[in-house]
């Protein structure tokens, strides 16, 4: 197993998500990386390898048993990634601690609560569009803050039940969780920002329960009657309210962007000869919604991808890499292409921390998107797609803005 290599320093900014796994695929399906703070860990690109570690149970996701560095207070409450760590949710727990809360969880997201939102999903998308409609021709609007942040956080914010008045304070605390330029003073703050934040909305739903999802977690219980401790619904509502807003809006601000950008794809999706499911999933391949995730931990050392992952170290997935893994998908691999038959990938992750979001994800995505391209079909980007800048992050794959021009707009239905 080949041990000599010097770690690859991923770019805080995200400049070039894509760029980097091609540099990493050159170390193998395994690359050494450094994080901030000089911390080493482990990048994994490969598709097969990274379901064969999805679905190894060596591997932990809990660094309060399992990353020695974090115990042994080498990694300081204001290291640039700390949030990752110190969350006390279902994302950091394995076995049958995690299978506990994701019982629980599952309680209260359930199939048919969210094939009841759909209405409400559309009216929504409605709103956000009658919105959007009142720019004038001349005027740019950014799609992704006003329809494609707008919507999921709108959702998760009602779904959760946060007061108005919260709404910014709980959702801050997730957009700066994946931003990997803050400082260590930035990340304490958020830190303790967003616990609190949290905190309050779950003492809130104590003394104020409702038809939300906070409110079912509350009262969810085991046969056994255990019930979520409030640090694990912190916890919980941390992972939820972050990965249930951060990674719709990528996805979908990128499907946009590839329409807007390929006008014949445009003209087949339009025409109904192109699905929009098609350009969801080749969304989800292409340009997966989540880079580099943190983190898993080693419980031993184990052989894997051409190296030695030793017990203790840390390993990121690089989900924006799988999907476009050569092996896998060919000389097309970095090219988007909606007829592609095979678009396989692993965005929603696998194995027993699939994803609980799937479904509201894909139902939300497959509203938004006719939606907005029926009422708007004539929008046109201001810059090229290739000169759109990053989001600002080596955990997220995503673009700043997605700045259009609205014109001639169809007129709403009566």
């Amino acid at each position: 197993m080949e041990q000599a290599r010097c770690p690859y320093a991923l770019d805080p900014q995200g400049a070039d998500t894509h760029a980097e796994t091609a540099l990493l695929r050159k170390q193998g399906p395994v690359a050494l990386v450094e994080l901030p703070g000089g911390v080493r860990a482990w990048s994994v690109h490969d598709f097969a390898v990274a379901k064969q570690i999805l679905l190894d149970e060596r591997f932990s996701k809990n660094p309060r048993t399992s990353w020695p560095a974090y115990l042994n207070g080498e990694i300081p409450r204001d290291w640039p990634m700390i949030s990752w760590v110190v969350m006390d949710n279902m994302a950091t727990h394995d076995g049958a601690s995690h299978e506990r809360l994701r019982r629980l969880l599952l309680k209260a997201f359930t199939t048919s609560r969210v094939e009841a939102m759909t209405p409400h999903i559309e009216q929504i998308v409605a709103d956000l569009l009658d919105e959007i409609a009142e720019a004038g021709p001349d005027e740019v609007v950014d799609l992704k803050s006003r329809y494609c942040q707008a919507l999921p956080a709108r959702l998760m914010c009602e779904l959760f039940g946060v007061p108005d008045e919260a709404r910014a304070d709980v959702l801050r605390g997730g957009h700066v969780n994946v931003d990997t330029r803050i400082t260590p003073e930035e990340a304490e703050a958020n830190v303790d920002q967003w616990e609190k934040a949290i905190a309050d909305l779950v003492a809130y739903k104590h003394l104020h329960p409702g038809d939300d999802l906070t409110s079912a977690l509350i009262a969810a219980k085991e046969e056994d009657g255990s019930r979520l401790t409030d640090d694990e619904l912190i916890g919980t509502l941390h992972l939820m309210l972050g990965a249930g807003s951060e990674t719709m809006v990528n996805s979908l601000n990128y499907a946009i962007i590839a329409v807007l950008a390929d006008p014949d794809l445009r003209r087949k999706v339009l025409a109904g000869e192109i699905s929009w499911e098609a350009v969801m999933e080749e969304t989800l391949r292409g340009e997966c919604p989540v880079a580099h995730l943190p983190f898993r931990f080693a419980t031993e050392d184990i052989e894997v991808g051409g190296v030695t992952i030793a017990k203790g170290d840390p390993v990121l997935i690089d989900y924006a890499g799988i999907g476009r893994d050569p092996k896998l998908h060919g000389d097309t691999a970095d090219v988007f292409d909606a007829t592609r038959p095979d678009k396989t990938h692993l965005t929603f992750g696998h194995g027993v921390h699939y994803c609980l979001g799937v479904r509201l994800a894909k139902v939300a995505t497959l509203i938004m998107l006719p939606a907005l391209f029926t009422r708007f079909p004539d929008m046109e980007l201001t810059v090229p797609a290739g000169e759109l800048e990053p989001q600002g992050s080596f955990i997220m794959n995503g673009r700043k803005n997605c700045p259009v021009r609205i014109t001639r707009p169809v007129a709403a239905s009566a």
